[in-house]
């Protein structure tokens, strides 16, 4: 069994923010793989699907970005799913918009949704799918950063982000089904083509 964990914030307000790609990823994934049972317990909207005979939980956790670990870890705890079967997906500063990157462990690079997960009973060695957002023109004061990322893709970035959602399930689909090494030698430093 997989657990999928697309990261994001909960609310109309943020729904098209970059910070909130993992949850765009995460409801297309559910579409994409077919639901057999949707829940809204243990801090997130989570739903199980069915990728051929491989069990699909794609979670939403709803307490927030700074909390996701919560809702991820009670999860993983719940189903004993070890954590290199958790797949999260995140926006990624340090990769330009449109990029993509697969990992296996790491540290949370400033990201506090990973801080929060790294600090759960799930811990750090967790596959990621960092989806390039790239950064501000001008960084200045931390407070620009948080303002870039909780807003939404310019005009011309709104036209490729369907492309790079799609890349985003693919990479995920391709861990379930080939393994991280095969999707790391794949997906990394892939750009969604116009």
């Amino acid at each position: 069994m997989f657990l999928v964990a697309g990261l994001g914030n909960p609310g109309p307000q943020y729904a098209l923010h970059r910070h909130n790609v993992g949850f765009m990823v995460a409801d297309l994934l559910k579409s994409r793989l077919g639901v057999v049972k949707d829940n809204f317990s243990m801090g997130g909207q989570w739903s199980l699907c069915k990728k051929e005979q491989t069990p699909v939980l794609v979670l939403k956790p709803m307490e927030y970005m700074n909390l996701s670990g919560q809702s991820v870890g009670r999860l993983a705890q719940f189903y004993k799913i070890s954590p290199e079967d958790v797949v999260v997906i995140h926006d990624e500063l340090d990769l330009p918009f449109g990029q993509l990157m697969v990992k296996k462990g790491g540290g949370h690079g400033g990201h506090n949704g990973l801080r929060s997960i790294m600090s759960s009973s799930v811990g750090g060695d967790f596959l990621r799918v960092r989806v390039g957002i790239g950064r501000p023109s001008s960084l200045g004061q931390h407070k620009q950063v948080s303002d870039y990322v909780l807003s939404p893709f310019d005009k011309v970035q709104q036209q490729e982000v369907p492309l790079l959602l799609e890349l985003a399930m693919d990479a995920v689909q391709a861990i379930i089904d080939r393994g991280v090494e095969f999707s790391m030698n794949h997906f990394n430093r892939k750009v969604a083509a116009k």
